[in-house]
């Protein structure tokens, strides 16, 4: 045990100590920030404050159309109708964002045109049609009604629409939650290719530079595989630490500092008169829904504690059972064509498991779908998946027995491995074939 642990820390001394472990470790969280805060910033507009022309040619609207003010509109009424060309051409317009035809018949034929220079967000567009409705509200209910508005809004009821998936129709599948398993077990697999490959390296160079006939006159092959495996494992969980912190505090930094507001329903509330509160609440619940779906997926809906928790326990599982294949490549090979060769069948199994996961999402029922997730090539993505959705109380048990599954395969691979790196390991020259690694396995 002493020298399995002398092992693998001359392996996790070596791995961290190198330059392309701190590029990967600093660079790798910080390009994942900078993606997370492209999306947040793209699910908005690009502008915060909107110059609104609002050509009313009868003057219907007598020149207001809110209580109160909007921050994120100036609104500017004129009572003539003005071209498209000419708005976006004319100097005097120039400052204008948007431009709102109130036509004539607006009354009866529900009709209203915005033009603009720059697309406005789902946010603003709903923003804008939220005012104008109102305001019409107001005409309405004065022209055609003895009502107060007040009283008007109080009866008024509007109508819920839901959508239904006829597949889904109790809206059981939640794709969205799905996609981040799909990234969370995207993720292990990565880093399990990566280490997978750091071991099936370290195996081959000890062995072409013969520093292997050294190492094994004071160790045995299985103890030294042990070592090797295990440092490398923990470099890989040392790395995971550091991107996991990484990436936490630029997260909190970015709901502190640059998206303070973005889960703040109270803003616009305060903005609005008192009798208006709860309508102003729910239509920017509405509008911050809109706003940034991700923004909402990541600060609220990904339980992180639980992802995190059986993300390392899906990787380690994985790594073993994968590093136990590049372990062997890397004890049997001959020639470094030989490892090259072999490689090609792992990676193609690892995109099959990516794969198998994107049929899990839209093919969650189905009895392949259940059967990915036991399976070890295959399950650190479905059961991702599986546990992002969220698992009914009965079903819970699949999770736990999907790793105990994994484990198993890892250990009996891993078995089967020292097999192969004791009789393998100090044989070169030699091309790679199926019938030599059985006559290797056979050996004890």
């Amino acid at each position: 045990m002493r020298k399995i642990q002398l092992i693998a820390q001359r392996e996790l001394k070596e791995r961290i100590s190198s330059r392309s472990f701190l590029l990967t470790a600093l660079l790798g969280p910080l390009f994942v920030l900078g993606l997370v805060y492209a999306l947040f910033s793209l699910g908005g507009s690009e502008k915060q404050h909107w110059n609104v022309l609002i050509m009313d040619k009868t003057e219907i609207m007598e020149n207001k159309i809110a209580p109160k003010q909007d921050p994120r509109f100036t609104f500017h009424f004129i009572n003539e109708f003005v071209e498209y060309d000419q708005f976006a051409t004319l100097e005097q317009f120039k400052d204008y964002d948007l431009a709102v035809l109130i036509n004539e018949k607006i009354i009866s034929n529900k009709q209203v045109i915005v033009s603009y220079r720059e697309l406005p967000s789902e946010s603003i567009q709903r923003r804008l049609i939220y005012h104008v409705e109102r305001r019409f509200e107001e005409i309405m209910v004065k022209q055609f009604t003895d009502l107060e508005v007040s009283k008007f809004r109080e009866i008024k009821q509007s109508m819920n629409f839901s959508f239904k998936n006829t597949s889904d129709p109790k809206n059981e599948i939640n794709h969205k939650a799905a996609w981040v398993g799909y990234v969370f077990g995207i993720g292990i697999l990565l880093f399990v290719f990566l280490f997978g490959m750091t071991i099936l390296r370290g195996v081959a160079n000890e062995k072409s530079n013969r520093v292997i006939e050294v190492l094994l006159a004071s160790v045995h092959p299985r103890q030294l595989l042990t070592g090797k495996v295990l440092g490398i494992g923990i470099t890989a969980l040392v790395q995971f630490v550091l991107w996991g912190l990484i990436i936490g505090i630029g997260l909190y930094l970015f709901r502190q500092t640059f998206f303070p507001d973005l889960l703040d329903p109270t803003l616009l509330v305060e903005q609005m008169s008192q009798d208006l509160a709860q309508q102003a609440l729910d239509e920017f619940a509405l509008t911050a829904r809109n706003y940034n779906d991700f923004v909402d997926l990541v600060y609220r809906d990904i339980h992180f504690t639980n992802m995190l928790l059986f993300f390392v326990l899906f990787f380690l599982g994985a790594y073993f059972f994968y590093g136990s294949f590049f372990a062997m490549i890397g004890s049997a090979m001959g020639s470094e064509s030989d490892g090259q060769q072999y490689i090609i069948p792992i990676s193609i199994v690892l995109v099959l498991s990516i794969l198998s996961g994107y049929y899990v999402i839209y093919h969650p029922q189905t009895s392949l779908a259940e059967i990915l997730g036991y399976l070890p090539f295959t399950s650190p993505v479905v059961m991702m998946i599986e546990l992002s959705r969220g698992f009914s109380e009965g079903d819970v048990w699949k999770i736990y027995f999907s790793l105990f599954l994994i484990f198993l395969a890892g250990f009996i691979l891993f078995r089967l491995a020292g097999r192969i790196y004791k009789n393998g390991i100090l044989q070169f020259g030699h091309r790679l074939k199926f019938r030599l690694i059985i006559r290797w396995l056979k050996k004890s």
